[in-house]
């Protein structure tokens, strides 16, 4: 018993290090970049490590360093913290948590990152047990601690600047999103979020994510309504009386 659980466990980390393979390419390099950000910041090398860690938010790690640098009041921290991480509720709606163990439940919450439900957001992850899961969300983060460190600990020795970097993270989304698109062929959502963008440009020009994300939300749940209005007035095939079959003449 023992033996079968190790040869399925290492076939679970196998999996999921084929998972995340094109993900670490670019989470280690922005890792990197950020670590740099933390030394040039004015910020021990060590606190890299510690933000990727227990904050692990890449997003709002960037933008935290500026929040830290400038002394911000930790009550704005807070409300910035909340709309920027806003979306991650949405992403447990549809998460695969309950294929997680009780246990393993409450880092899989905490380790909910874009590119973890990226990954898991094709019908093929409805199938990975719930080990794959964790591993697949520990090797995420693993790849982003350690960018991280190793960042700081170069930025720390060397004076360098790095440029460029800061494009990783867009690239990733990219090919994320490119996955999901051959994973479900959906051409309404794509759509749907470059008229939001264009849109919230046109409008809002000063705040064209915030107003982006907020049109390209309003219109999913609008299309999410129309569709169960839509599948609620469809005539159900089930309800009708099925014909009875004629009878030949002469049978009865």
């Amino acid at each position: 018993m023992a033996a079968i659980r190790t040869r399925d466990g290492s076939r679970d980390f196998a999996a999921a290090a084929a998972d995340t393979a094109s993900v670490g390419l670019s989470l280690f390099p922005l890792g990197i970049s950020f670590g740099v950000l933390v030394v040039h910041t004015g910020l021990s090398w060590w606190w890299a490590t510690v933000f990727t860690a227990v904050i692990y938010a890449g997003s709002l790690e960037f933008l935290l360093l500026g929040l830290v640098a400038s002394v911000t009041p930790l009550g704005q921290i807070a409300v910035t913290a909340l709309l920027v991480n806003l979306r991650h509720v949405f992403y447990a709606l549809s998460f695969p948590l309950s294929q997680v163990r009780p246990l393993g439940r409450v880092y899989a919450t905490f380790a909910l990152t874009d590119e973890a439900y990226a990954l898991t957001s094709g019908e093929h992850a409805r199938s990975w047990s719930g080990a794959r899961i964790l591993w697949m969300q520990v090797l995420c983060q693993g790849y982003w601690v350690a960018g991280a460190t190793l960042g700081a600990l170069a930025g720390s020795l060397i004076p360098l600047t790095l440029h460029g970097l800061d494009f990783a993270l867009t690239a990733l989304f990219v090919v994320l999103s490119i996955d999901a698109w051959h994973a479900r062929r959906d051409l309404p959502a794509p759509l749907l979020a470059a008229a939001s963008f264009a849109v919230a440009a046109l409008l809002t020009p000063g705040q064209v994510l915030p107003a982006a994300m907020a049109l390209f939300t309003a219109g999913l749940l609008i299309r999410y309504a129309m569709g169960r209005h839509t599948a609620s007035r469809a005539p159900d095939d089930r309800a009708r009386p099925v014909p009875a079959a004629a009878t030949p003449a002469g049978e009865r």
